[in-house]
């Protein structure tokens, strides 16, 4: 577990840089042009330009409410926020859908999105010069003509397949389609390890199913490769493997802080999340 008195550490190229107390100990920064702010500082610096509003889509498995303390923690630093409500029907719709949320917000923003979440702001932010950073925690970043299902089987680490719960229905034209719960008893180890177990349970009594061809279906665009772009990767994920974050995380050159928690990080850090979405502000919005 990461304490909350420890130090953060993090590397830069040939050193390592111990910052101020503020995140927790296992969270360490990669890549030379992030900047080391916590919260406060962070909160500081960009209160010299105008706060950009911060647009948070959750992903499978979940729903709105897992950003919670993501958004108290923001609003606290003086940023506007909005968690978006995503279908988890596919990444066309659900980026289609997330456009209408971003074409709503006037004025720049800083996009966010939680596992599945990654395919859709990666289409949904496409083109859109608003958009100043994104922010991918424990996420997909996929390529065009990548799913989610083959991206998170790329590397071994994944034990989601025997954790989860299909239910197949008939759909109103006849044809018949599968959604995909997780098994309320395994929810926590699986998907929330370092979150309280009334916590947990909450979240697996309330979490939304994602589409089974959601994760069939493939990219058509990726905004990271136009879009500045950072990365929560979660070390002790058992949804997307580390090594799957990492090796998407290099592609896409997004400023990398590791941190040894669950897929669930935003739940269980949403001190180190809201910081990171915070250094993207104060980099991006001038």
């Amino acid at each position: 577990m990461v304490s909350n008195k420890g130090r953060r550490k993090r590397l830069t190229t040939g050193a390592v840089a111990v910052a101020a107390a503020g995140l927790s100990l296992g969270a360490v920064t990669l890549g030379g042009t992030a900047s080391g702010a916590t919260g406060a500082g962070a909160a500081a610096g960009a209160g010299r330009h105008a706060r950009p509003t911060v647009v948070l889509e959750h992903g499978a498995f979940a729903d709105a409410s897992s950003w919670n303390g993501v958004v108290a923690d923001l609003r606290a630093d003086g940023y506007p926020v909005v968690a978006a409500a995503n279908p988890l029907r596919g990444p066309a719709s659900d980026a289609a859908a997330l456009r209408t949320v971003l074409d709503h917000v006037k004025g720049p923003k800083i996009v966010v999105g939680h596992s599945y979440g990654g395919n859709v702001i990666s289409e949904a932010a496409t083109g859109d010069s608003d958009v100043k950073a994104l922010v991918y925690v424990a996420a997909f970043l996929p390529a065009p003509g990548e799913s989610a299902l083959e991206l998170t089987g790329k590397f071994p680490g994944s034990t989601l397949p025997d954790a989860l719960d299909p239910v197949t229905y008939e759909q109103a034209d006849g044809s018949t389609a599968t959604d995909l719960y997780i098994q309320q008893d395994k929810f926590r180890h699986q998907f929330a390890a370092d979150v309280s177990a009334k916590q947990a349970a909450l979240m697996a009594a309330g979490q939304r199913p994602v589409a089974q061809a959601a994760l069939e279906e493939k990219a058509t665009t990726a905004a990271w490769r136009t879009t500045p772009s950072w990365a929560v990767v979660t070390t002790e994920d058992l949804n997307i493997p580390v090594a799957v974050q990492r090796y998407m995380a290099r592609r896409a050159h997004a400023h990398t802080t590791e941190v040894a928690a669950s897929h669930s990080v935003a739940v269980s850090h949403p001190r180190l999340v809201a910081d990171v979405i915070e250094r993207a502000a104060h980099a991006t919005v001038r």
